[in-house]
Order: structure tokens, then C-alpha cells, then sequence
């Protein structure tokens, strides 16, 4: 009898800690970061087309030429990128769960804001070696992207941080 009431009080109690972790308004800045850097992954988040017609693409992790048909050519490889973008999805995913760990929150939400921006410095890369094939942006919705991610990680740094400093000031008033 004992260990079902241990059972039930638990599972009270983990329903209460997932309680206490999605009310905090940076868990939510944290999901859409890893949902919005999941969107990264697959397809490509930067198009450009030049004077001939050739359609120039960057990828997860590759910037490659075509001209519409089935040939393409690599134009260059981008591992830089692919790192980042799943650093993006890791380390946002973790901090969710560090709710209890808020040093640790406050650390991992900085190398988020700095992944975003090694990113961005990327795309700014990429904009520098395609204008040597003279060509221009074609709207993507996923070229702004890296933009929200660099909001939401931002808004979620602000949201640990108060929250730290709120700790904080309970502790100096005990």
C-alpha cells in the first residue's frame, strides 16, 4: 500500500515539475528556436539566380549550382553551417530541460545567441562568394529564419536571466 502511494505522489509531483518548466515563458522562446532551426535542415534556405538563368542554392550543408534540370554542380561544401545548425537544435533542446539548473540555462543560452550569430556570418559569407557569380536573392521564407532564431534565443536569455535575478533577490531578503 505504502509503495502505490509513493507511486501516485510521484507522478504528482513530476506533473507539477512539467508544470512548473512549460509556464516559464522562455521554455516556449526555447521550443520555437529548436523548431525554427529544424526548419533549417531539410531543403534550402537560400536561393539566388544569375544573369544566365542558373539557379544558385544553399543547403543544410552544400551551395550548389543548377540550371533547372537534374544537373548540378557543388559549388562548395559548407560543414560550418551543418555544425551550427545542429548545434542550434541541440543545445536549445537541452536547456529546456536544465529548468532547475539556471547558471547552467544562462551559459547554454549565450553559445545559442553566439551559434546565431557564427550563422548569420556564414550567410553574410555565402552572400560575398555568390556575388561573384553576379546574381540575386529570390525570396525564401527560410532566409529570415536565422533572424527569428536570434530573437526567440535572445527573448529566452532575458527570460532566465530575470528569473535569476529573481532568485536572487529572494535569497538576499531571507
Amino acid at each position: 500500500m505504502f509503495f502505490i502511494y509513493f507511486y501516485e505522489l510521484n507522478l504528482v509531483r513530476n506533473v507539477f515539475i512539467l508544470y512548473d518548466m512549460i509556464q516559464r515563458i522562455q521554455t516556449m522562446y526555447l521550443s520555437l528556436v529548436t523548431i525554427l532551426s529544424l526548419l533549417l535542415v531539410k531543403g534550402e534556405f537560400m536561393k539566388f539566380t544569375d544573369d544566365t538563368g542558373s539557379v544558385i542554392t544553399i543547403t543544410f550543408n552544400s551551395m550548389m549550382k543548377g540550371n533547372g534540370n537534374s544537373d548540378t554542380e557543388l559549388i562548395q561544401s559548407l560543414p560550418a553551417i551543418s555544425v551550427l545548425i545542429i548545434l542550434l537544435l541541440a543545445v536549445p533542446f537541452i536547456t529546456v530541460f536544465l529548468f532547475k539548473k539556471r547558471k547552467i540555462q544562462l551559459a547554454l543560452s549565450k553559445i545559442i545567441v553566439a551559434a546565431v550569430v557564427l550563422v548569420l556570418t556564414c550567410c553574410y559569407y555565402a552572400f560575398y562568394v555568390i556575388s561573384t557569380y553576379n546574381a540575386q536573392l529570390l525570396p525564401v521564407l527560410k532566409t529570415v529564419l536565422p533572424l527569428f532564431i536570434l530573437v526567440f534565443s535572445f527573448l529566452a536569455y532575458r527570460g532566465i536571466k530575470k528569473d535569476d535575478d529573481l532568485v536572487k533577490s529572494y535569497d538576499r531578503l531571507r
